[in-house]
């Protein structure tokens, strides 16, 4: 460093002393500040203590004075009431010169809990606030005695609208702006709270893997899905396909923001960026019972779910559904599915085979003669080979007319 430099630096020394002198209350310290290089050199120099502050030990107490020794031949005192608890011969504070007469110095607990916290607060650093009140932009604080404002933005990891609720608290909160000669600290609680959520997000990761069961809280509902909150710092995504073993079109229709759930682990992907969660894998797979539910050539009712130009696939059982082949439809050829059926109608359909493992099943509406199942065409048919197999005898005065209006009627009765 040159002289001139030395010199240059004396002079900014000597102005930020006489300015501050002019301050009302005990001389501060030069604080550091990003606008001014002086508050820089000025901090660097006096972290090794506060020329401001000075270690002291209780002497002896009274009623309303407690004397205080500051070195050898150097005496002070402060009133008791300066004192959170009763201080004790021998305990050691820091204390701030207010004044000197007569050799005895007045001392100021207050003042030297302002100074210290002022050169305790650095950019960066985490401390504890506490807020006492609220205004437009944000919040208001008191980091010891020292007043702090937090911006509006850094509140919450969220958009924060009412500021009322955080009146009252404590927060432990990072330095993110300190101007001691304008006495100016701007906080953030949002940079904490990233920085807590990161390392929680770490930790939970080191013990989440697939097939685990979570719990969780549905937080956001989406047309594919829903992301949910497992605690942690981390959320997943329950997938539209992995919420029922029932199709589901609309996950808002069986679930609902806040809702609590117990989840299965999919997949983890991207350092737990893209979690895969599951609701219907905790639950029984209709499709397992199938085969005792079910046999080919059965007759079962059933309802129209979707349509596809190549057939419609109708629900038979809670969560299974077949498809029932254009072909299928009706004796004569179909060129459109809507022609024949339609979502929502009720339909008896026959089952033409059962794949499990692939989660097939195939129906039909037609009898195995081709006729449409419960007509006049297939029911006479019916009649007429029992009619048959009775040698064509006529039974209790019946003829085969009245035996095939008969179980036309009682078809229909039960169509």
């Amino acid at each position: 460093m040159t002289n001139e430099e030395k010199i240059d630096e004396n002079a900014i020394r000597a102005q930020l002393d006489a300015a501050m002198e002019k301050m009302d209350g005990p001389i501060e310290p030069a604080a550091p500040s990003a606008e001014d290089a002086s508050d820089e050199k000025d901090r660097g120099s006096s972290r090794g203590g506060d020329p401001h502050l000075h270690q002291g030990t209780i002497a002896s107490i009274n009623d309303k004075e407690v004397m205080v020794e500051l070195g050898p031949r150097t005496q002070g005192v402060i009133s008791v009431e300066e004192f959170d608890d009763p201080p004790e011969v021998g305990q050691q504070f820091e204390f701030s010169l207010v004044s000197i007469q007569d050799g005895l110095w007045t001392l100021s607990r207050k003042e030297a809990r302002t100074l210290a916290t002022w050169r305790e607060l650095e950019k960066g650093k985490a401390v504890k606030a506490t807020v006492i009140g609220e205004n437009s932009g944000g919040l208001e604080l008191k980091v010891g005695p020292v007043s702090a404002f937090m911006p509006a933005s850094e509140v919450d990891v969220h958009r924060v609208e009412d500021f009322a609720p955080y009146v009252g608290q404590t927060f432990v909160c990072e330095v993110i702006e300190v101007a001691r000669k304008r006495k100016r600290v701007v906080l953030s609680r949002k940079g904490i709270l990233f920085r807590e959520r990161r390392e929680a997000r770490e930790r939970t990761l080191e013990t989440l893997a697939p097939g685990q069961v979570v719990k969780g809280k549905v937080e956001k509902l989406e047309s594919f899905g829903a992301f949910v909150d497992i605690g942690g710092g981390l959320s997943g995504l329950l997938h539209v396909s992995n919420i029922s073993h029932k199709r589901v079109g609309d996950p808002s229709s069986v679930l609902e923001v806040g809702q609590e759930l117990e989840l299965q682990v999919l997949e983890i992907k991207n350092g737990g960026k893209r979690i895969g969660l599951g609701l219907k894998q905790l639950q029984a797979d209709p499709w397992d019972s199938v085969r005792d539910k079910f046999r080919v050539g059965q007759v079962v009712p059933g309802k129209v779910v979707r349509i596809a130009e190549f057939g419609a696939f109708v629900e038979i059982a809670e969560a299974v559904e077949g498809l029932l082949h254009k072909s299928q439809l009706a004796p004569e050829r179909v060129n459109r599915v809507e022609d024949v059926v339609n979502v929502g109608d009720e339909t008896t359909v026959r089952v033409q085979a059962i794949d499990p493992g692939q989660r097939r099943i195939s129906l039909s509406r037609l009898s195995d003669r081709g006729n449409l199942i419960g007509s006049e065409d297939d029911v006479g048919a019916e009649e007429v080979d029992k009619y048959m197999k009775q040698g064509g005898r006529e039974s209790s005065g019946q003829n085969l007319g009245s035996i095939l209006r008969a179980a036309l009627e009682q078809s229909q009765k039960k169509g």
